[in-house]
């Protein structure tokens, strides 16, 4: 081979070896669990797909070609499974109930912590936010002192079963954010409520 000839083999080597990467990005729009969907522009060198039915899909190969389509949700399992299961629980939330002027649950409420525990018991490291509510009988600082024992009540149920304590936070609102809107000093068993939020 002459010298010439080795050069352009080494040319070509070297053009070959420096080629960018063909380019293929997969864009799906996954729906909720509810099965409900927002929609997602996908934009290339002034090109545009707008996907907003679950499971649309828009790939780009190169810039400016964007190419719409859709796949079928065991398609978006086999390309984004891995990435699907590493992904967080949702949040969930709870309302439980409590007697009138005492931080002792409704009997209906009681049954309901075990469903509660179940769901932290699905998340390798919970975070749980315990606030507690009164409905507007009562004095003010009492209502506030009567909420917050409402939630630490719910707190040492859920530490009586084993959930570590400094994963739960509590707080206590008083009257101040009813569930149900009412004039002062009206009794409504709606209010007297602790909301746990589990993420």
């Amino acid at each position: 081979m002459t010298s010439r000839a080795a050069l352009a083999a080494l040319a070509l080597l070297l053009l070959v070896g420096c080629a960018k990467p063909m380019r293929d990005d997969l864009y799906v729009l996954l729906p909720d669990k509810d099965g409900k969907t927002g929609a997602l522009s996908v934009e290339s060198g002034g090109q545009q797909a707008v996907l907003d039915q679950p499971y649309a899909s828009a790939r780009v190969t190169e810039p400016g070609r964007v190419t719409a389509g859709a796949v079928t949700e065991q398609e978006a399992r086999q390309a984004f499974g891995a990435a699907l299961e590493a992904q967080p629980a949702r949040p969930t939330s709870f309302i439980v109930y409590f007697l009138e002027g005492r931080d002792e649950l409704t009997p209906d409420s009681r049954q309901l912590l075990g469903r509660i525990l179940d769901e932290i018991a699905r998340r390798p490291a919970p975070e749980i936010i315990v606030i507690g509510h009164t409905d507007r009988v009562g004095a003010v600082p009492y209502n506030d002192a009567l909420s917050l024992r409402r939630a630490e009540r719910v707190r040492d149920e859920l530490v009586k079963v084993g959930i570590a304590p400094d994963r739960i936070r509590v707080a206590g609102r008083g009257e101040r954010e009813p569930l149900v809107p009412t004039p002062d000093e009206v009794a409504e068993p709606r209010n007297r409520r602790v909301e746990i939020n589990v993420r």
